[in-house]
């Protein structure tokens, strides 16, 4: 397989939608590195697609009829860490709502290393569901 991309992407778009993270320096037309493309492609999107990460986690508890709403705290996540660590289709799904907001640049790095990112990536989209529990909790009841 080639390593370009043989189409065209609508990368000023892309980069309008992304979110600031405060706290975080300018971001660089193209990072370098692993850890720079996690704190500045990646963290921006799951920024982005926040409500929708939460819903598509939803979907699926609500699938599997956890007990969410009735859960204590720890036991929620619990609940919620299982689900994203053993639920496949859910994990690709994640990957593939953020991957779908990268440059023709940030596609052709993440390609590259592509293991790495999905794993740093699932664990950022982890903490985020995690950390935004009651907010997936309105999803439910929605």
């Amino acid at each position: 397989m080639s390593a370009s991309i043989p189409f065209t992407r609508p990368d000023a778009a892309l980069l309008a939608l992304r979110p600031a993270i405060a706290g975080q320096p300018a971001a660089i037309p193209t990072p370098a590195t692993v850890a720079d493309f996690q704190q500045q492609v990646l963290r921006p999107l799951l920024k982005l697609q926040q409500p929708v990460l939460l819903a598509a986690v939803a979907d699926v508890a609500l699938d599997y009829r956890l007990p969410l709403a009735t859960a204590d705290a720890t036991e929620a996540n619990r609940l919620l860490g299982e689900l994203l660590a053993r639920h496949t289709r859910l994990r690709a799904s994640i990957i593939g709502l953020i991957t779908g907001q990268l440059t023709l640049a940030e596609l052709a790095f993440y390609r590259r290393h592509r293991r790495e990112l999905n794993r740093r990536l699932l664990d950022l989209a982890q903490q985020r569901v995690l950390s935004s529990v009651p907010e997936l909790l309105r999803c439910l009841s929605e």
